[in-house]
């Protein structure tokens, strides 16, 4: 049996690994969906100041991985800012 090299042994949960930069953590932070809480404002299509917060200045959709919003939140978000946009509410 050979012995292997302690250079390339696997270290503790706690050590610093020379390439900690570019492998996974284990312990990431998750943000939660701000339109999923208790007492979250409703989406629609009247509510013009929650879509602009989710709108950039050109008038585009900001990205749900810049906004933390669930995929089905996000959905409901492009619909409802789309039909405004339609109605000429934005």
């Amino acid at each position: 049996m050979k012995k292997r090299n302690k250079k390339f042994q696997k270290k503790g949960p706690n050590s610093l690994n020379k390439l900690s930069l570019f492998q996974k953590s284990d312990n990431r932070f998750q943000k939660k969906c701000p339109l999923s809480v208790k007492n979250a404002p409703i989406i629609d299509y009247k509510n013009i100041s929650l879509l602009k917060k989710y709108m950039s200045d050109n008038g585009k959709i900001i990205s749900s991985k810049i906004t933390s919003v669930s995929f089905n939140k996000q959905r409901r978000l492009n619909k409802e800012i789309k039909k405004a946009k339609i109605l000429g509410l934005i």
